[in-house]
């Protein structure tokens, strides 16, 4: 049985999303945040933060007790001269505890590993770069004190699970923060990035649609990107007299590139069929190379209209994501790589 992680207050919409694809399967909400489903996870979830595969609930009391658990299940399973994560979460309370208890269970179960399996203390990897396919995953969520969840996701399944299994533990990323941004709208562009594990790179090209004020020209400007904006409105004063910028004062759904650029990014408020009508032009008659476009939403009701994505284009990318961004409000955001 697989746990996700749901999005906080996003429960019910995750059940929706798993219940719509998978009518089959069986799919049920475990705690506050947490369900429980049989189906695969191939496809985009929007609204898990994370999930662990193949996962099992245990009762365990004390610090020492997980620690040999932790080991036994490590050394039953991790193949040694692999790479190999280990995510030790606290998901319960709201002051240090969960996170100290999680420290202490880390500690002894390093000094238990050193002892038993050094070699696998080696490819222990610290990092939360995008998982290679010799990459395993060992999650354990503690629930309470005395319950948790863990997970042991062997290579290359983290690799294949890239769409739901994020390398950040919780699957979640701070929110970026720049005083000196035209907006807090920024963050998203920055957050897609990391997930993607690729980033605006000097000298590459980019069209900004529904560019004003200019938070996502802002970022591509600052990488040393060529940028076009578009937009009815012009950027903010220091982003328009920037020798880098090309300014298209028009209808950002009209606009067609002359020739393929690197980067498509679109952050434009309107209906979510727009959006995802304009993505899929773009990706289908190769205008752009990478992508990166929020859809938005007002209220709940229209959230299965991004089944249509999941569909169509996967096929049509060699990296195809489709998340709520813990820098979005009430929005999905499409990214990925075009061919």
């Amino acid at each position: 049985m697989h746990h996700l992680l749901a999005d906080e207050g996003c429960e019910p919409f995750l059940l929706d999303e798993l219940t719509r694809a998978h009518p089959t399967a069986t799919h049920q909400e475990d705690g506050p945040r947490w369900l429980t489903t049989d189906a695969p996870l191939d496809a985009p979830l929007v609204f898990s933060r994370q999930v662990l595969p193949n996962a099992e609930r245990l009762d365990i009391a004390s610090i020492n007790a997980w620690a040999e658990r932790l080991l036994k299940a490590v050394i039953d399973t991790l193949p040694e001269g692999q790479p190999w994560r280990l995510h030790l979460v606290p998901c319960y309370g709201q002051g240090v505890a969960g996170m100290n208890r999680c420290e202490l269970i880390r500690s002894a179960f390093r000094e238990r590993l050193q002892k038993k399996r050094r070699a696998l203390l080696r490819t222990l990897e610290v990092t939360e770069a995008p998982f290679r396919e010799d990459t395993s995953l060992v999650q354990l969520y503690l629930t309470a004190p005395d319950q948790g969840i863990l997970s042991v996701a062997m290579a290359p399944l983290p690799f294949q699970l890239r769409r739901n299994l994020w390398p950040f533990t919780r699957g979640e990323l701070p929110v970026a923060v720049d005083k000196s941004a035209p907006s807090r709208a920024f963050a998203k562009l920055v957050e897609a990035e990391q997930r993607l594990g690729l980033s605006i790179a000097n000298g590459e090209s980019v069209v900004d649609l529904g560019a004003s004020p200019g938070s996502w020209s802002y970022v591509a400007l600052n990488r040393g990107a060529h940028v076009t904006a578009v937009d009815r409105s012009e950027l903010r004063d220091d982003l328009m007299r920037n020798r880098r910028l090309i300014f298209v004062q028009g209808d950002a759904f009209k606009f067609k590139p002359e020739a393929t650029v690197d980067w498509l990014i679109c952050d434009v408020i309107a209906a979510p069929e727009r959006n995802m009508g304009l993505l899929t032009e773009w990706i289908k008659e190769h205008y752009a190379r990478r992508f990166i476009v929020t859809i938005k939403f007002k209220g709940h009701a229209e959230y299965a209209i991004l089944d249509q994505l999941k569909a169509e284009l996967p096929a049509l990318c060699s990296e195809f994501y489709l998340t709520r961004l813990c820098a979005n409000k009430n929005e999905a955001c499409a990214f990925g790589v075009v061919g």
